[in-house]
């Protein structure tokens, strides 16, 4: 716990809140309502409020390193089109499964550098590459796990057949 002395922080900001006026903690940008002194009618000055500015929504300086991972990205997710051996089993579908999830994890990683560097049409880029290698990853995991339908491209297990045997040889007769 800590060792502060709540009572007398609390005391504190009492304090600094008393020394304020109303006025001041309640400014408006309208017209303060007449007050009565002396049993007369006098007019409030206005009180402006403080000027307040949202942060703003440009992009901030390192823009450009959101655009490098973005475009890091997109290549890997593109270079997934043409991946160069068939993943249909075994070792290369090993691969493939591994190479989509590091492409959604791509995407991700740009998509965070994009939403700090405030780039709309960059993030949208980055989480369209998310869902890319999302699909593509589940393309080839859901029909080995039962939840899709197998084809000859994707077959049910992930490992490749065994080889039938060995060839045989016909005998010869003489």
């Amino acid at each position: 716990m800590s060792d502060r002395n709540w009572e007398a922080e609390m005391a504190k900001i009492d304090q600094q809140l008393a020394s304020v006026s109303d006025e001041a903690l309640l400014a408006e940008s309208k017209a303060v309502a007449p007050t009565k002194a002396g049993g007369r009618t006098v007019a409030a000055p206005t009180v402006a409020a403080p000027a307040r500015r949202a942060a703003p929504l440009a992009p901030t300086a390192g823009a450009w390193r959101g655009w490098v991972q973005v475009a890091i990205a997109v290549g890997a997710a593109a270079g997934l089109m043409f991946w160069p051996w068939p993943a249909q089993c075994g070792g290369p579908l090993i691969g493939f499964a591994a190479a989509t999830g590091a492409v959604a994890l791509l995407g991700l990683w740009s998509a965070i550098g994009t939403w700090r560097h405030r780039l709309g049409f960059a993030h949208v880029a980055s989480l369209l590459v998310v869902v890319w290698g999302l699909v593509l990853g589940a393309r080839e995991v859901l029909p080995r796990t039962g939840y899709a339908i197998p084809t000859t491209e994707r077959s049910e297990g992930w490992s490749c057949p065994a080889p039938s045997g060995l060839p045989t040889v016909a005998p010869v007769s003489g």
